[in-house]
Formats: structure tokens, C-alpha cells, sequence
């Protein structure tokens, strides 16, 4: 279920790292538009008043603590070792993902009882929400495995909550697009480039799914080396 002390640092590390790389152009553009320069941000986030702040927000908590824990482990740790030797690494990746998506459908009857948008507004954001969820999915359930750790999807998972989807359209209206655009594509670039290095299972040492589905005799080999 990927509770283990074996490459644990590089697990958290790494896939934290990863994602910020993706995240490129949604972090320059939120450096942008900050008021503050970079020391006075770093003396926020480093000042305890404003961790105690966070610590007793209960929204801040269930977006950046308990919806990234409660979920990774229900649709990472806990439904890939059951998919997994029943269908292979491969179609698990893509199949977790699709109840993770299904989760998330809850929006639409919240968004329908309090009448916050048309009917056909609201099912078009649910199937969007259900897509890049599912895609969401698919990248952590792939880090959970060639990790064999549940902490980095975790760190990912509340990283990702705190930036949102990328703000594409505010980034072309933006006064310095070009340069924003430059580092959307950088980043995306850089991702796909470090994706596979980064999470090299020499990096994590065993990894307990892996070795689960040798025991049951199956074979995977292009996930798990």
C-alpha cells in the first residue's frame, strides 16, 4: 500500500518536483501576478502564524490535507493492488483512474440543488472535471507504481489542488504571454523529458506492487524496470 521507509526521500521528493516542472507557466504566471516579491512570499510561507492559520481553515485542510490522503488511498493504495493482478499494470493505470473521475460527480448534484448554473453548463464542467481527474489519475497511479510509495501521489495530489487547472486563457491575455506560453511549453517539454528518469524504480529500491504480481506469476516489465 506504499507505506515504507526505503526510499522514502526521493519518493517524496522527486514526484513533487516533477509535477512543479509541468507546472511551469501556471507558476510563472502566479509569480507574476503576485504583489509580493519572492522574500516576502518565502517569510509567508515560512512564518508560523501563517501555517497556524492553515492548520485551522478547515477548507484549506480538506483541499491540501485530507481529500490528497483519503483519496490517493482509497483509488491508489488500496484499488491498485486489487486491480492489478487482475488485469496488469497497464489497463490498471487507465481503470483506477475512471472511479477516481466517477468520484468527483457529486459537483453536479451540489451544483444542481442550489441552481448555481444551467443544466447543460453543469454536466459540461462535470465532464470536464471527470477528464482531467481521470488523466490526474492516470499520472499518480503511474507514480504510486514506479515509486511504490503513496506519499509522493499524495504531495502531487495536494500540490495540484492548490494550483487548479491552469489558467490557459488568462495566460493569453496576459501582458507578457509570450514569455508565459514560452514557459507552458517548457514545462510540458521538461515533463515528458524527466518522466521517465525521475521515476526509475533503481531510485525507490523494491517495489512492493511489482513484487506482488511476480508472486501471482504474472509478468510486467515495461512499468516496473
Amino acid at each position: 500500500m506504499g507505506f515504507r521507509l526505503e526510499g522514502i526521500f526521493p519518493a517524496a521528493l522527486l514526484p513533487l518536483l516533477l509535477t512543479m516542472i509541468l507546472f511551469l507557466g501556471p507558476l510563472m504566471q502566479l509569480s507574476m501576478d503576485c504583489p509580493c516579491d519572492l522574500t516576502d512570499g518565502l517569510k509567508v510561507v515560512l512564518a508560523p502564524r501563517s501555517w497556524a492559520r492553515c492548520l485551522t481553515d478547515m477548507r484549506w485542510l480538506r483541499n491540501q490535507v485530507i481529500a490528497p490522503l483519503t483519496e490517493e488511498l482509497v483509488f491508489r493504495a488500496c484499488m491498485l493492488p486489487m486491480l492489478a493482478p487482475c488485469t496488469g499494470l497497464g489497463p490498471a493505470v487507465f481503470t483506477c483512474p475512471l472511479f477516481f473521475g466517477v468520484a468527483h460527480f457529486h459537483h453536479i448534484i451540489e451544483q444542481l440543488r442550489f441552481r448555481q448554473s444551467s443544466v447543460g453548463s453543469i454536466f459540461l464542467s462535470a465532464a470536464f472535471q471527470f477528464s482531467y481527474t481521470a488523466v490526474f489519475g492516470a499520472y499518480t497511479a503511474f507514480l504510486f507504481i514506479r515509486t511504490g510509495h503513496l506519499i509522493g501521489p499524495v504531495l502531487c495530489h495536494s500540490f495540484c489542488n492548490y494550483m487548479g487547472f491552469p489558467a490557459v486563457c488568462a495566460a493569453l491575455e496576459h501582458p507578457q504571454k509570450w514569455l508565459l506560453l514560452a514557459g507552458y511549453a517548457l514545462g510540458v517539454g521538461l515533463f515528458l523529458l524527466l518522466l521517465q528518469p525521475l521515476t526509475d524504480p533503481k531510485l525507490y529500491g523494491s517495489l512492493p506492487l511489482c513484487v506482488l504480481l511476480e508472486r501471482t506469476g504474472a509478468s510486467e516489465t515495461l512499468l516496473c524496470s
